[in-house]
C-alpha cells in the first residue's frame, strides 16, 4: 500500500530532524579549523625538555581530535634564546621557552622565584611558581597570552681555573650569570658580568672571556661546559624561572573547544610535569659531577653558607625597588611566592 501524502511529508520532516541532530552531535573538534602550533626552544634535541615538549604536544593533539598539532623547534632554530619572548608577542613562534631572567629589568616580578636561598627543590618549586605567578602574569606579560611557569632544580657556580669558597672569591672576576638576579650578585662581590646565553657560554669559558658560570648541574655536562670547568661549589645558590608563553592571536583564534583543551595543558599540573624529566636529570648531575675525573665539588661549613647568605641579602632590596618602580607591593609579591612554596613543600 503507497504512503499517503501527509505520510511522506512527516517521514522527511523526521529524516531532517533526525539529520540535525546528529549533527549537532558531532564533537565540536570535528567542525574546528586546524592550528598548527610552532613550538620554540633554545636547548639542544637531547634536552629533557624537548621530550617532555613533544609529549605535551601529543597530548594537545589527542585531546582537540586533532585539531591542534604541533612542530617542535629546539637548539634556537628559529631564533635567539634572548629573543623568545618577543618571538612569540610576534608571531615567530607560537610557543616559546622563555627565560625572563635574560631580559634585565623587563620583569621584575617573577624574578623574585630567583632570589637566592629561596626555592629548596624544584618538583614543589615548579608548582608553587606556577600557581603563585599566575595572579601577576596577565600584567607583567601582557603581550603573550601566559600558560605556565617552572624553575628547574637549583644551580651552582663552576669556575674553570680558581676555586671559589667564599663570597669574596669572586672578586675580579669575569662570570657568565644565569639571569639577572646572579648577575646583580656577581656585581655585589666585585665581579664582573659576562652575557652569554646557555648554547654560547662554553664558547666563552673556552676563550676566557668568562672564569665562571652559574648553571644546572647536569646541563653543564649537556652543554660540554665540564670540558671547560673544574671546581664546583656545592651549595644551591639559585633558581631560575621559565615561562610557557602562547602567541596571543593564536590562543584568541581557536575556539572555545580548542581553547578549553590549551587551558587544561596550561596548569600548575602540566607545569611539573612538563618539567619533572628536567628536575630528575638536574638532580642527578650533583653525583654525576663527584664521580667526574678532574673535578672538585667544594663544599661548604655552616659558617660559610652564612657568609654566602649574608652576601646575597642586598639582592633583595635591590629586587623590591624594581618591583615597587612598576607599580606592585614588594611585601605582597614576596610574601605570595613564599607561601605558595610552603604549601608546596619547597621553602629554602
Amino acid at each position: 500500500m503507497s504512503s499517503s501524502p501527509m505520510m511522506k511529508r512527516l517521514m522527511a520532516a523526521t529524516v531532517g530532524v533526525a539529520a540535525m541532530l546528529a549533527s549537532c552531535a558531532l564533537p565540536a573538534s570535528a567542525q574546528d579549523k586546524t592550528i598548527n602550533l610552532k613550538i620554540s626552544l633554545w636547548v639542544p634535541p637531547v634536552h629533557p625538555l624537548v621530550k617532555s615538549t613533544q609529549e605535551w604536544a601529543d597530548s594537545i593533539a589527542k585531546a582537540s581530535g586533532g585539531t591542534i598539532t604541533a612542530t617542535v623547534f629546539p637548539a634556537e632554530q628559529l631564533g635567539k634564546a634572548f629573543d623568545h619572548y618577543d618571538m612569540v608577542r610576534d608571531g615567530i613562534a607560537d610557543v616559546g621557552y622563555v627565560s625572563p631572567g635574560y631580559q634585565p629589568g623587563r620583569f621584575p616580578v617573577i624574578n623574585a622565584a630567583q632570589l637566592p636561598f629561596t626555592v629548596s627543590n624544584a618538583t614543589g618549586g615548579a608548582a608553587a611558581v606556577d600557581s603563585w605567578y599566575r595572579k601577576y602574569a596577565p600584567k607583567e606579560m601582557a603581550d603573550t597570552h601566559f600558560c605556565m611557569a617552572f624553575v628547574h632544580d637549583p644551580g651552582a657556580l663552576h669556575s674553570t681555573r680558581k676555586k671559589i669558597t667564599l663570597p669574596s672569591d669572586v672578586k675580579g672576576l669575569k662570570v657568565r650569570p644565569a639571569q639577572q638576579t646572579m648577575g646583580e650578585l656577581v656585581t655585589t662581590l666585585g665581579g664582573t658580568n659576562v652575557q652569554a646565553s646557555a648554547p654560547e657560554s662554553r664558547d666563552a669559558l673556552e676563550r676566557g672571556i668568562a672564569d665562571a658560570i652559574t648553571f644546572p648541574w647536569n646541563s653543564i655536562f649537556l652543554f660540554g661546559i665540564d670540558k671547560v670547568t673544574k671546581y664546583t661549589l656545592d651549595v644551591p645558590l639559585y633558581t631560575t624561572a621559565y615561562t610557557w608563553t602562547m602567541n596571543k592571536d593564536v590562543y584568541d583564534g581557536a575556539s572555545s573547544a580548542q581553547k578549553k583543551v590549551l587551558d587544561d595543558h596550561c596548569t600548575s599540573e602540566w607545569a611539573v610535569k612538563l618539567s619533572s624529566a628536567w628536575t630528575e636529570f638536574e638532580h642527578a648531575g650533583r653525583e654525576k659531577m663527584k664521580k667526574a675525573p678532574g673535578h672538585e665539588v667544594v663544599e661548604l661549613t655552616p659558617d660559610q653558607v652564612d657568609e654566602w647568605r649574608k652576601a646575597v641579602a642586598p639582592l633583595q632590596a635591590s629586587w623590591e625597588k624594581q618591583v615597587a618602580a612598576k607599580g606592585y607591593d614588594p611585601a605582597e609579591v614576596l610574601g605570595d611566592l613564599k607561601k605558595a612554596l610552603a604549601d608546596n613543600k619547597a621553602a629554602f
